[in-house]
């Protein structure tokens, strides 16, 4: 008998259940193989996308505790680069939530070297940006050193740099969070509020009295009309007040929040972050009707573009109040509404414009949708309901509405079926004989609504995860394909070949440069893409920064992290 040594060695085609000869690749949470990401890009992800929630892997515990390792090895290597990339990413909005950025800072500035610790007190008002985000900070910080002298210094700063409209505006809105309240900052940190000027500091800390009204460009304008305010009786006055005051909703008594004209009040100034989270309220307490002037000044809003810009609000989040909103009931079974359709629609396109524009390449795009189990179940930045597949739908979209010569599938390592679909129509193919189809084509459109084509993902049953599918379909039905785009979480470990040696395959067969943006949908350390090779790049998914990095990398302008 002769033996087949390639089949037991085979650099060029080995199973996803073994490591490439000779490579660097390590053992997945699947138990796959995939490479493992430097720390740097760890720390992207872990920035943009958290650890909330956990993935299908790991639990929050699990992920968090990886994801600050790395962020502690990046401290060790570089802490200035790593506070840097900190403050980058948070002042760009590039994250749907701050809360990654205030736990890393709080771990430079408990954790880091001495010049790296100075650099990170030093940003606190940069990454820290609201009075909530200053007592996250500080339960963070608190678990990896004491109150020493530096630390009460940035603290107070906070409060002391700030202009006195501003700090009386963070005082009145942010009252208290994570049992922190300013008072305790302030006595912990000894900020002097004794000077004539610091009225708002007196005010927190409880001494000193305010004026019953002030003018309104004087400074202690929101701390004058919140306490105001708190002692109305007449819901007229408190509209007046809203109006006078620009009062914010935090600072409106609870009592009053039931009420149509208080809430139109409150929609003339709200801030778009504001006005997106409180849609629902506003709907279901009768405000937005198809034919209000709200719902116009709400429509008009979210179509500002430089508004948009200015709010940092990020697409995420977006994405989470449009599924909630024309859902027409809350996450947690509480409230139903009746979702206005022009409401729906001006999300839909606030969505898009959240993530700026990127230039078509002309390139030939296959963006495939890993649609396996563990896509199915981790959440994207903790919001509920939101998954790693739904969310790959949606930045699919983005790209397909920027490129014009693309092609949508979806892949898992065994049958599926796109309902109500036929699988002649939508391109039915699979790697493996007599075990179904392992990958579709999905009916995802530029022109397409973004809870359309989550809706296509969203149901889909669940199986294995094979990242090579995408490269062998397109070589078994010879497409040219310049780049091949694949959202996933890289926990691939179901086929028979290496997701790599199925596109260094493609490359010799079509003679096509083919190049592979990985598109990573969880915070976890892996990716099917060689660190080696120069036509791969690693990407987070819902970094605002993503379409153009990716249209740049096509036509090779771009870094490949």
């Amino acid at each position: 008998m002769t033996v087949r040594y390639t089949g037991h060695f085979a650099p060029r085609h080995t199973p996803q259940n073994e490591p490439i000869p000779g490579s660097t690749q390590v053992r997945n949470s699947a138990s796959g193989f995939s490479f493992a990401v430097d720390d740097w890009t760890r720390l992207d992800r872990f920035l943009v996308l958290g650890a909330e929630g956990g993935s299908y892997y790991a639990d929050e515990r699990q992920l968090t505790l990886q994801n600050a390792e790395a962020v502690r090895r990046c401290l060790e290597a570089n802490g200035g680069r790593t506070v840097a990339r900190i403050i980058e990413i948070s002042e760009a909005g590039r994250a749907p939530k701050n809360d990654p950025a205030v736990f890393a800072l709080a771990m430079a500035a408990g954790m880091g070297s001495p010049g790296t610790r100075a650099q990170a007190l030093a940003a606190v008002p940069r990454v820290c940006r609201i009075g909530t985000h200053l007592f996250q900070f500080v339960e963070g910080v608190e678990a990896f050193r004491g109150w020493g002298r530096a630390l009460r210094r940035a603290v107070g700063n906070w409060y002391t740099e700030k202009a006195p409209r501003d700090l009386a505006h963070q005082l009145s809105k942010y009252q208290q969070r994570g049992g922190w309240a300013h008072r305790d900052l302030l006595r912990l940190c000894h900020v002097k509020a004794n000077e004539p000027s610091n009225s708002a500091l007196r005010w927190a800390v409880g001494k000193g009295e305010l004026p019953d009204t002030v003018d309104v460009n004087d400074p202690l304008t929101p701390i004058v009309g919140f306490e105001a305010a708190k002692r109305a009786t007449d819901p007229a006055e408190v509209v007046r007040l809203i109006r006078e005051y620009t009062l914010p909703r935090e600072c409106v008594p609870t009592r009053w929040l039931n009420r149509m004209d208080v809430w139109d009040a409150l929609l003339e100034h709200m801030p778009l972050g504001a006005l997106v989270r409180n849609l629902a309220t506003t709907t279901r307490i009768g405000l937005l009707t198809p034919e209000s002037t709200a719902v116009d000044r709400v429509v008009a809003a979210l179509a500002d573009t430089e508004r948009l810009r200015r709010s940092r609000l990020h697409p995420i989040a977006i994405l989470a109040a449009l599924r909630t909103y024309a859902s027409g009931r809350g996450v947690r079974g509480r409230g139903f509404w009746i979702p206005v359709q022009r409401v729906v629609d001006a999300l839909d396109g606030a969505f898009h414009a959240a993530f700026g524009n990127a230039e078509p390449t002309n390139k030939k795009w296959l963006l495939a949708l890993d649609v396996s189990g563990s896509m199915g179940w981790s959440a994207i930045a903790g919001v509920p309901g939101l998954s790693a597949r739904d969310g790959a739908a949606a930045m699919a979209l983005v790209t397909a509405a920027t490129e014009p010569n693309h092609h949508v599938i979806g892949f898992t390592g065994c049958g599926f079926h796109v309902a109500g679909t036929q699988a002649a129509t939508f391109g039915a193919w699979s790697a493996y004989p007599n075990s179904g189809s392992g990958v579709e084509m999905l009916p995802i459109r530029p022109d397409q609504r973004l809870d359309d084509a989550i809706r296509v993902v969203d149901n889909l049953p669940m199986g294995p995860t094979d990242c090579a599918l995408p490269m062998l379909y397109a070589l078994e039905r010879k497409l040219a394909i310049d780049v091949f785009v694949v959202y996933t979480d890289s926990e691939t470990w179901h086929g028979n070949i290496h997701p790599i040696q199925a596109l260094q395959r493609y490359r010799e067969k079509t003679g096509i440069g083919a190049k592979l943006i990985v598109v990573g949908m969880v915070s976890n350390g892996f990716s099917i893409a060689d660190p080696d090779d120069a036509g791969m790049m690693d990407v987070v998914g819902f970094d605002t920064a993503v379409p153009q990095l990716m249209s740049q990398f096509a036509v090779g302008d771009a870094p490949r992290s």
